[in-house]
């Protein structure tokens, strides 16, 4: 006989949960407007989800304000400050005049 539980499961070992991507449910429909805002988004893009960038942060911000999951920085979860601009200089921005440009240009008399 087999030393497993019910339905093939291992009795006395318990499971562990993992580290991201379970969190309580929203019994309450308390992030219910974001959620919607977000799938309906999905839908109208053909569920291309990085065209809905913005509805996904506004319901992770939702559940992290009601304590539905663990508050992270949006960084973290993938999201970039709207602000943050890269001031890095590319080395292919040449702040230099084409080439084939005259330099002067001569007044023919």
């Amino acid at each position: 006989m087999s030393a497993g539980g019910a339905f093939g499961g291992n009795r006395g070992v318990r499971p562990v949960p993992p580290e991201k991507g379970v969190f309580p449910l929203d019994h309450l429909h308390e992030c219910d407007f974001e959620k919607k805002d977000y799938l309906a988004c999905l839908k109208s893009t053909g569920f291309q989800s990085e065209k809905c960038r913005q509805f996904s942060k506004k319901y992770l911000e939702c559940r992290m304000e009601r304590n539905l999951m663990a508050k992270q920085d949006m960084s973290e979860l993938g999201f970039r400050n709207v602000y943050e601009v890269d001031t890095a200089p590319d080395k292919n921005d040449k702040l230099e005049s084409p080439p084939n440009e005259p330099k002067e240009k001569k007044i023919a008399a």
